[in-house]
């Protein structure tokens, strides 16, 4: 079994990584530090799975398709694409920048067009695997100082439930996540208490349990928030 993942190397895409290399998968693991993706290939180790590794910037859309042509070339095909990487960027959209929205635009919803667009289509061709689009809180209803990046998750629900519609008669599951605030390195320094977040661990292990359900059933939406943030 092979899994992609973007944004492989912190917080939630980490955790996922983790759990998947745990349970024997061979991981596409993407993400724009080198030096991190090298520490977690290296933690992966013991697990003797196959793991590879590619930096990209996939707010630039040149990167995107390097990487997906790199990954046809290694990998015949993907049982599971996460669809992790993003950006937050705090401000109001009256007052931001136009490269403020473009940014987050092209990193939270145009990089899951592509990558989905590509994987969809071999998965529709093998009939099976599963795509789980990492949203947010956000994508239903807005964050306060979070405009841009909310207009950019809602838009990346969307496409979610577009996928979902197109892919569900060729027997491939879609499934969206709207984590809440998860104690991710963006809470770097914080004096709120873990307990006050979703942890990272937590919304992989959701995920590998869905991923595990009957062929017949799709988890469409997860909703996993603070219990008391």
């Amino acid at each position: 079994m092979k899994a992609v993942i973007t944004g492989a190397s912190k917080g939630i895409g980490k955790a996922i990584a983790i759990k998947f290399a745990q349970n024997g998968y061979d991981l596409v693991l993407v993400a724009r530090g080198a030096d991190d993706l090298n520490k977690l290939r290296e933690e992966l180790s013991p697990y003797g799975n196959v793991v590879f590794t590619h930096v990209a910037d996939f707010s630039v859309k040149e990167e995107v398709y390097a990487f997906l042509n790199s990954t046809a070339i290694n990998f015949d095909h993907v049982d599971v694409l996460v669809n992790n990487v993003g950006v937050f960027s705090p401000g109001s959209i009256l007052d931001e920048d136009d490269e403020t929205f473009e940014k987050q635009q092209h990193l939270n919803t145009n990089a899951t067009y592509y990558l989905s667009k590509f994987f969809g289509k071999k998965m529709r061709s093998a009939k099976r695997g599963h795509i789980f689009n990492i949203c947010s809180v956000a994508s239903k209803a807005p964050v306060k100082n979070g405009g841009s990046y909310s207009v950019t998750k809602a838009a990346m629900l969307s496409l979610n439930h577009v996928l979902r519609q197109e892919l569900a008669p060729h027997h491939v599951k879609v499934t969206a996540f709207l984590p809440g605030s998860t104690k991710t390195s963006s809470w770097e320094g914080t004096t709120i208490p873990d307990e006050k977040f979703v942890q990272p661990e937590d919304i992989a292990e959701t995920l590998f349990t869905i991923l595990n359900l009957s062929k017949g059933v799709n988890v469409d939406e997860v909703l996993i928030t603070p219990l008391d943030f």
